[in-house]
């Protein structure tokens, strides 16, 4: 059995099964050669630690993001749970050190391989979240995948709110929603503008910021999630 008291330590876990992390890092081709190892290799750990991965970024994207709709919260996910950013973080503990690898597989520079890194990465995952709960698999989470959720914190702040609102509008009422600024307060280094987003006979919502973009992009956000609700409510009558 390999010392994994340094990979424990990259995880800031203590397991009090440590034969559930040797599990997560037994590789197919290990348990070809080896068949004497009866409990398989990390391919079932993979599929369950794949489930806990999204469900737990599910969840902090729901409430982080409560103005963000579907289609972007699942942009958002998949970002987090590409294999890129499993392998990022793989690398970033040395995941592949600890790998029991084939002979052949290792010699191919199996310790390497984004599909070997991203699945045992995910394995490991599951070997948390066997050993330690719900609650301590997201604290390794959310500390590994900094750089991958400070992304996505600025993907969200960039997101198209104008052309979304222009495609509903146009799609629902075959009008195209314009923007005007209605007031201002403040002095002209640290103005606040109000901006109004409408259709020809109808306002459809306000909005404020520093600049008269951002008040514009403000009033297409409030529109949208007028929309949204409205959309929500007709669903439930």
């Amino acid at each position: 059995m390999l010392d994994l008291t340094e990979l424990e330590k990259s995880l800031g876990v203590k397991f009090e099964n440590l034969s559930l992390l040797e599990q997560a890092l037994i590789h197919t081709s290990w348990v070809n050669e080896n068949s004497n190892h009866l409990s398989g290799s990390n391919e079932r750990m993979e599929f369950l630690g794949d489930a806990v991965l999204g469900v737990i970024f599910a969840d902090r994207l729901y409430h982080d993001f409560p103005d963000i709709q579907e289609g972007d919260l699942t942009r958002f996910r998949s970002l987090l749970v590409r294999r890129e950013s499993l392998v990022r973080v793989a690398l970033g503990i040395n995941l592949g050190k600890y790998l029991y690898l084939g002979r052949g597989e290792d010699a191919s520079k199996g310790r390497f391989k984004p599909a070997n890194l991203a699945g045992a990465f995910e394995a490991v995952l599951a070997a948390i979240y066997l050993d330690k709960g719900i609650d301590a698999t997201r604290e390794v989470i959310f500390r590994l995948f900094k750089t991958e959720m400070e992304r996505v914190q600025t993907l969200s702040s960039n997101i198209d709110y104008k052309s979304r609102l222009q495609e509903l509008v146009q799609a629902q009422f075959q009008l195209t929603p314009r923007y005007r600024i209605i007031d201002f307060s403040g002095p002209e280094h640290n103005r606040l503008f109000i901006a109004e987003v409408y259709t020809e006979d109808k306002v459809l919502a306000e909005g404020s910021g520093r600049s008269k973009k951002e008040a514009e992009t403000s009033a297409a956000k409030e529109a949208l999630q007028q929309f949204e609700n409205s959309f929500t409510a007709e669903d439930n009558i």
